[in-house]
């Protein structure tokens, strides 16, 4: 090993990972999807394959024309990771009282 080189410790990074996760419950996602329709729903949990749980989740859509539809109401929806196009946490939606405590 060459001086100046640091090793990084793959239990750090998974440490990092699952902290940066808890930190993201309760918060509100925006997930746009292949199909294009964007939910919009509390962050409740994900597994290794991505799939994502959302709750309190409406899903935003648009029409033939290209206009914005009303949103529809879900509740608790599973978001299969290979339909995720990005995810971003949503901060222009008032938080939903929708929370899991460890």
């Amino acid at each position: 090993m060459k001086s100046g080189q640091e090793v990084e410790d793959p239990k750090v990074e998974e440490l990092d990972g699952k902290a940066k996760l808890r930190k993201w419950l309760n918060m509100n996602f925006r997930i746009e999807m292949t199909d294009g329709r964007v939910l919009i729903g509390v962050f409740l949990c994900t597994d290794r394959d991505a799939n994502v749980i959302l709750g309190a989740c409406s899903e935003y859509s648009k029409n033939s024309d290209g206009e914005p539809q009303e949103p529809r109401v879900l509740g608790l929806v599973m978001v299969p990771g290979r339909h995720i196009v990005s995810i971003q946490i949503d901060d222009t939606t008032p938080p939903q009282k929708y929370y899991y405590d460890e």
